[in-house]
């Protein structure tokens, strides 16, 4: 009977352990992060991270002094997540502005080496607390592999698992946010829910309603095949008279196309935000290349 006990635990553990790996594989599938001047910014199922050590005290004083780019005040820092296995701050904010709620969930807490890090969560609309305390305890751990980041010298870019070739002429604008000369300019995020993925669509672009950057004269659905997938995609022209844009400049007129996408694309959803011509990398519509 004892020898069945154990070889039950054995099992359990080992499948625990395949499980485990598993859920981290779906998240590194998902994730996408550059490096730049001791920061670490990533892209998941919408959200903005960062990541950033310096040498400081796990005390409120210190980490608003020593974070002072994050505007967190001393008096804000009270918290902390229990449900961690290792001491740390814990805060949480949020600013609403034309019915747009931004979230940003911030995590503090030492390394090995003795230095503080500090954890940024940026979201609108919603928050993940399960994706944030996996991500968190993956940090903690030193475990975010290399493959998930991309150089800051542009050759290619990971777009949800398959490698696109845009040339030294890019620059990255933000995490997944890449502008081509004379192409436009993209960012996309990945998801692991189709839902996720249009609420992260539909985000952006009540976002860029909100901003007043432009009049929209056409807003339509049009029939496209993205990433070898039929689909729809809502198209909004902007006629920025009288606005600078960078974005216009380089199509040459006074009005900016821009496709709002949000589909299946092999393991995963994507959302993805096109102007101008980037999108001849990507997508057909009716079935030719725009």
């Amino acid at each position: 009977m004892m020898q069945k006990i154990q070889i039950f635990i054995v099992i359990f553990f080992l499948s625990s352990c395949f499980t485990f790996g598993q859920d981290h594989d779906s998240l590194f599938a998902r994730l996408n992060g550059i490096s730049n001047n001791g920061i670490d910014f990533f892209n998941v199922d919408g959200i903005e991270i960062t990541t950033q050590k310096v040498p400081a005290d796990l005390t409120p004083k210190s980490i608003s002094k020593k974070f002072k780019n994050l505007a967190i005040k001393e008096k804000e820092i009270i918290s902390t997540d229990s449900t961690l296995g290792f001491s740390n701050f814990y805060v949480s904010k949020s600013k609403t502005e034309s019915g747009i709620t931004i979230n940003m969930n911030y995590y503090f807490f030492k390394n090995s080496d003795d230095k503080v890090i500090g954890i940024s969560f940026i979201a609108m609309n919603k928050t993940d607390r399960e994706l944030e305390k996996e991500f968190v305890q993956l940090v903690y751990d030193n475990a975010i592999p290399e493959s998930v980041y991309a150089t800051l010298n542009i050759g290619d870019i990971n777009f949800a698992g398959r490698k696109i070739p845009l040339g030294s002429g890019c620059r990255w604008m933000g995490i997944n946010n890449v502008q081509c000369p004379s192409w436009g300019q993209m960012n996309w995020s990945v998801h692991k829910t189709l839902e996720d993925a249009s609420l992260s669509v539909n985000n952006q672009i009540a976002f860029i309603k909100a901003g007043n950057k432009g009049k929209i004269v056409s807003d339509t659905t049009v029939a496209v095949i993205f990433e070898g997938n039929e689909t729809n995609a809502r198209k909004i022209i902007y006629d920025f008279k009288g606005a600078t844009s960078v974005l216009v400049g380089m199509s040459g007129g006074k009005t900016l196309t821009v496709y709002f996408v949000a589909t299946p694309v092999r393991n995963n959803f994507v959302s993805c935000v096109m102007s101008f011509g980037t999108m001849t990398k990507l997508i057909q519509v009716d079935s030719h290349h725009y």
